[in-house]
């Protein structure tokens, strides 16, 4: 038996940024073969391709520091975000409520009048009913609605009003008319920093203070005695005093032991995104942009990442997301010719060869976060708490932030039980 006094269940971002905090003795159990999680990269043949489009935006001094100190500033680009909107054969600018001025006249008028007259509310009963309450019938119609449909894959009327928290680009009023002429807008993310080698030069900067003997790949938890403290990963059995856990919170919860939280896993559900990399033999004639988001549900695809566009290679790199319900079988090959055509028609392909592609099915990638899922959640995290098992990251959470939220999280919590 190995005693050790924090088991970090898995290697990903969430998991190795508290290894790399925490300051004491650890044990990570992996599942997968190589650590990363969802930041691993794929090299084929000249493309450099992620799990899905993962670009860093690090604002916190602590981060930028660690990083600056172990990847040189010559292995990443920064980028000023050019993102558009495939609307009706135009290239809106992103956010869409935001940029209404750049649809045909009629189409503006019906998205200005709508704003305008508004059915708004002081609270909503859901994310849907936040759409048209803050933003009109026209503008929730044209872009708002059959995008997030497209992205989580569900009714949106499930969805907490609150569910994409402060990724969602608020507007108001004020800010949209402004907008008209000064074309200004802010997100959180206007500027990032892209690895020329991929997502994967983050996990080998963290990797660099991780001890190989405590890192066990190929080793996913399979069973926890939450009394005794004792949880078994692969062939190993492990003495704990906190257990960490950065997995998704639905696969956390159905392990062998976990059975008095089980009524939780009704509540956690979520989409699944399939990722098509593919890298074609010349470049696009969009050259300029790094990714487009497609509401029309004639396309299958909500989201296209231009690789190509960032690191500024001479041939075509995407990334190509597409949406599903979690029990819903896909079919990959027809997802890959729709997929195909769909570029085609929206003019990234003309003539194009494709060379190359992987592809990638991520579980609970968007988790559908409900007003009953949040009650649920914070109940477990205390209910865990008391039995020294803490939960982390945006799948241990199951909520949605970003990369660097990630590593805040973890580092707050290695901070706070750890001094």
């Amino acid at each position: 038996m190995r005693k050790v006094e924090s088991l970090i269940v898995g290697a990903g971002i969430s998991g190795l940024t508290y290894a790399n905090f925490c300051g004491e003795d650890y044990l990570i159990a992996e599942k997968a073969d190589v650590p990363g999680g969802l930041c691993r990269t794929f090299y084929e043949g000249e493309y450099v391709w992620d799990c899905a489009g993962h670009f860093f935006h690090f604002s916190d001094e602590k981060f930028k520091s660690f990083f600056e100190k172990k990847i040189d500033k010559s292995e990443l680009v920064s980028c000023r975000k050019n993102t558009k909107i495939f609307y009706n054969n135009l290239l809106i600018d992103y956010p869409f409520q935001m940029n209404i001025h750049q649809l045909p006249k009629d189409e503006f008028i019906d998205c200005l009048y709508d704003l305008f007259n508004r059915d708004e509310k002081s609270e909503y009963g859901s994310f849907q009913e936040m759409l048209y309450g803050k933003f009109g019938r026209s503008i929730t119609e044209k872009f708002l609605k059959p995008y997030n449909e497209k992205l989580y894959a569900c009714d949106l009327n499930i969805l907490d009003t609150d569910a994409m928290g402060r990724f969602f680009p608020y507007a108001n009023v004020n800010d949209i008319v402004k907008n008209f002429r000064q074309n200004n807008v802010s997100t959180y993310n206007d500027y990032f920093e892209y690895p020329k080698k991929g997502a994967e030069t983050f996990v080998k900067a963290l990797m660099e203070n991780v001890d190989s003997s405590r890192l066990m790949l190929g080793c996913g938890l399979k069973k926890i005695d939450t009394r005794s403290h004792i949880a078994e990963a692969g062939d190993e059995i492990i003495c704990y005093d906190k257990l960490i856990s950065t997995i998704p919170l639905n696969d956390f919860i159905s392990l062998e032991g976990m059975e008095e939280f089980s009524d939780i896993l009704p509540e956690l559900h979520s989409n699944t995104v399939l990722v098509f990399n593919m890298g074609f033999d010349k470049k696009s004639d969009i050259d300029d942009i790094h990714w487009i988001y497609f509401p029309d549900k004639k396309f299958n695809f909500y989201r296209v990442g231009f690789y190509d566009n960032i690191l500024g290679s001479d041939k075509l790199s995407i990334y190509v997301e597409i949406g599903f319900d979690s029990p819903q079988k896909i079919d990959i090959r027809s997802q890959l010719e729709m997929t195909l055509n769909g570029l085609k028609k929206c003019g990234i392909i003309t003539d194009h060869r494709l060379v190359d592609y992987n592809t990638l099915i991520i579980p609970n990638a968007y988790v559908h976060i409900t007003a009953e899922s949040k009650r649920l959640v914070k109940d477990t995290e205390e209910s865990l708490r008391d039995k020294d098992i803490y939960i982390t990251g945006r799948y241990g959470k199951w909520t949605y932030c970003s990369i660097e939220d990630c590593m805040m999280q973890a580092v707050k919590l290695a901070e706070k039980y750890n001094l």
